[in-house]
């Protein structure tokens, strides 16, 4: 999230789309519905089903699963063709006045530089043009054929009304009415916020539906804003944690990311990332990277981490291919590269796409280890549950062992909500039978991988034997010991600019502030530096005061960064520093300092007249409408269609066969094959969460299985009758992998759309439901799903794919 929960109920207008979040998060729909009530805001809602969220909503419209952006393209280009955008914030907070390059281009879907051998772009084109001082060109008029605005403009010239309906098949009125209450809050004084979950992510396409919402946003002038920002809700207590630690395979805590094959040397490694302003006098905070690195490395080495060996940087691994993600790592479990897997807090067989593949993936491995609460399907692949899971366990030789871990309730430590909330819990009960917590049972792997290397050498065991492990209790370090280590602090004295003492060795870092690059400091993850201070843990705290009475409780927990509750927020004020409105006021300059309700996003002392652009990670200090080379399709969304298209083609670009889908899209050759076409599957199916269950959890406790026992998927009246299906009917689901079995749920909440001239019926299908737990057993829902992902998160298509109804 970009602002936060509580900050929801400050806006004039909600956009839920790419979420149900009535459905999937009815504890935070409160602050939508205190918006309502409290604010007279309005609720739009986007989505393949009328669901729970529309059911409360001032307006909704059904969309086809997968085209979110020509829908949000349009948007675009209806605000800036209409003159609905918020000047003054464009101009001065965004990059729609920079010049690109000249040799720039998009023609025919794709953008200049594609290599379709590889299926990758060579983004030299994709930059500003650059002056001789080094800075990016600009013309503030927004006139010059080649800057931003203009382009971007260009580039959804072709997103007409008549397209969007023709793709998305949503009728031309409601689009033309969402558009026209969106622009409502493109002056100061309004603002809109963008509620989104994973029916956005889960897509091939998914990073980029995110980008377009961003751009939205930039040209109303809501992000930074009371009431505004593009708002992710999480689907997890802690996915948020999960990312902010860097727990993906190719990054490091705090965003910082591995280095590639070819970056073997150090200062390379640490130039790229370090990205100085493209504009005079701009922060460009990621410019620090080193300090974030050199105090992670001392962190995790110790006094063997120098500057003399490069703080240990050729102890870390360097990745053999750009999307080192766990879909790939399945593809090399599949072929059989893979002697064995961890498998820690999580489900692979039941949440990764096309299920037969993740069966044999799992049992070519020699070993599988589960870290887990609950016996899960992934724990008991092996085991023959009949239709459900018709394996046979003497041609499967994994040895499988199965760990019993404690959860959340059970331990102390802190949960990183979507907010970016630190907030300490207490454990409120002893684990049951011979459970341990997670880092209990590492730690005891650990000291026996080190004991092993020591007794018994082996290759490369450098980053092993010095891993440091200063902690009270090596065989389980404590909750808030690891706390500690995450914040950082001293190692020596740690003085500013001006020889001024920030603080002492030993003492714990006030803030990602202190960190340096010379060795004299450690912090495991520098944005969470601040969270436990000299004064204490500040996640425990829980003083909800709210002085200014905008839900600002600073008091309440901890929020990275160092307690920044609403990203941006210099954008909140005009250029000169006061507040676009009284109503949406949040920081302001008072004369000597920046005052409000938040923690100002730079130096407090630094006067508007310093020209600080309000997003001080990004080199110009402005939000970026166009991303140059950060995304790996193009640095603007374009519209492709799922990889599975009940249409067959991309109307956008009908011509190309390479600009259908997702050109530069995480996809294996041998894939390829198990995609279906619309000739054989016609209908096109999404995946959603429900209320009454958690994922696959709530399946083994009662109640929950009594609310909802059964499989079921829900199909439109227009199929319905198309199919002989009634409801109650025993279904088929296929897919070209798999199939499902269930009840029909026959519905009005979903619609029959008709799309570039075909008639498309789409298919609900809900995610619960396995061979474990006490609800009737039921086939997984990704025994339908493809094996494919978003190009830059590698996340799994799992929203648009094709199946086929069949009455049982």
């Amino acid at each position: 999230m970009t602002n936060h929960w509580v900050d929801i109920r400050n806006a004039n207008l909600i956009l839920s789309m790419g979420g149900n979040s009535a459905e999937a998060h009815p504890v935070g729909f409160r602050w939508v519905m205190e918006a309502k009530y409290r604010n007279n805001a309005k609720l739009v809602t986007v989505d393949p089903r009328f669901t729970r969220t529309g059911a409360v909503a001032d307006f909704t419209a059904e969309i086809r699963t997968g085209t979110d952006i020509i829908f949000l393209g349009g948007l675009i280009s209806h605000l800036i063709e209409t003159d609905q955008i918020q000047h003054e914030y464009v101009r001065n907070y965004t990059d729609a006045a920079l010049i690109v390059r000249e040799d720039f281009g998009f023609h025919d879907g794709l953008f200049t530089g594609f290599e379709p051998v590889t299926g990758t772009y060579d983004k030299d084109t994709w930059h500003y043009e650059i002056n001789d001082e080094g800075f990016a060109r600009r013309d503030d008029t927004l006139q010059h054929p080649r800057c931003v605005y203009q382009l971007m403009r260009k580039h959804y010239s072709r997103y007409t009304l008549d397209m969007v309906e023709t793709v998305c098949g949503m009728p031309r009125h409601k689009i033309q009415r969402i558009w026209d209450m969106v622009a409502e809050t493109a002056v100061p004084g309004q603002t809109m916020t963008i509620l989104y979950a994973l029916g956005w992510t889960q897509h091939s396409i998914g990073s980029q539906i995110i980008r377009a919402a961003a751009m939205v946003q930039l040209l109303l002038g809501n992000m930074g804003m009371v009431g505004g920002g593009v708002n992710a809700l999480r689907g997890h207590s802690n996915i948020q944690g999960l990312t902010d630690l860097g727990l993906l395979s190719n990054l490091l805590p705090g965003y910082m990311s591995l280095a590639q094959a070819e970056e073997q040397d150090y200062r390379e490694y640490i130039e790229k990332r370090t990205r100085e302003p493209l504009l005079p006098d701009e922060v460009s905070y990621w410019r620090h990277y080193e300090r974030f690195h050199v105090s992670l490395m001392k962190a995790w080495f110790g006094d063997a981490a120098t500057e003399a060996n490069n703080w240990c940087y050729d102890w870390l691994p360097k990745l053999s291919e750009p999307l080192y993600d766990v879909l790939h790592t399945f593809h090399r479990m599949h072929n059989g590269e893979i002697n064995g897997y961890f498998c820690q807090g999580f489900n692979p067989l039941a949440s990764f796409p096309h299920k037969a593949k993740i069966t044999e993936s799992l049992s070519k491995l020699k070993y599988l280890v589960v870290m887990d609460p609950l016996a899960t399907e992934t724990s008991e692949f092996w085991k023959n549950y009949g239709e459900y899971n018709p394996v046979n366990p003497e041609e499967i030789q994994t040895e499988v062992f199965s760990l019993p871990t404690t959860c959340f309730a059970e331990e102390d430590g802190a949960i990183v909500n979507s907010a970016r909330w630190l907030q300490w819990h207490w454990a409120a009960a002893p684990p049951p039978g011979e459970a341990r917590p997670d880092v209990e049972i590492m730690a005891g792997l650990f000291h026996r991988l080190q004991y092993m290397y020591r007794e018994e050498g082996g290759a490369f065991p450098d980053p092993i034997l010095n891993l440091t492990w200063y902690y009270r209790q090596p065989a389980f370090p404590g909750p808030s010991e690891l706390a500690r280590e995450y914040n950082g602090w001293a190692l020596r004295d740690v003085y500013d600019e001006n020889r001024n003492l920030v603080c002492r060795a030993g003492e714990q870092l006030p803030d990602f502030g202190a960190l340096r690059d010379d060795g004299s400091t450690s912090c495991g993850c520098w944005i969470f530096s601040g969270s436990w201070t000299e004064e204490g843990n500040q996640m425990a705290r829980r003083d909800n005061s709210d002085p200014y009475g905008i839900g600002m409780t600073l008091g309440w927990a901890w929020a990275w960064p160092v307690n920044r509750r609403i990203l941006y927020n210099r954008a909140s004020a005009r250029p000169d520093g006061t507040p676009w409105t009284r109503e949406k006021a949040l920081i302001w300059w008072n004369g000597t300092r920046w005052v409000g309700a938040d923690i100002p996003d730079f130096p407090k002392q630094s006067p508007p007249s310093a020209g600080l652009g309000p997003f001080i990670m990004n080199q110009t200090g402005r939000g970026q409408l166009f991303a140059r080379d950060r995304m790996a399709e193009g640095p603007f969304p374009e519209h492709y269609e799922p990889f599975e298209s009940p249409i067959g083609m991309n109307p956008l670009n009908p011509d190309n066969p390479l600009a259908k889908n997702n050109p530069a899209a995480r996809v294996f050759e041998e894939d390829r094959e198990n995609f279906a076409t619309f000739e054989e599957f016609p209908h096109a199916a999404t995946t959603y969460r429900l209320t009454e269950h958690f994922h696959f959890w709530t399946t083994h406790a009662l109640l929950n299985a009594i609310m909802q026992p059964e499989k079921f998927v829900e199909i439109g009246t227009g199929l319905a009758e198309e199919l002989g299906i009634e409801r109650g009917d025993r279904v088929r689901v296929v897919s070209k992998r798999g199939h499902v079995d269930a009840v029909a749920v026959v519905t009005k909440r979903i619609r029959t759309l008709q799309v570039a001239g075909k008639t498309v019926h789409q298919v609900g299908i809900p995610l619960h439901w396995g061979f474990k737990g006490v609800a009737k057993k039921a086939h997984l829902t990704n025994e339908l799903t493809p094996f494919v992902g978003d190009a830059n998160t590698q996340t799994p298509e799992f929203k648009s794919f094709l199946v086929r109804v069949e009455k049982l």
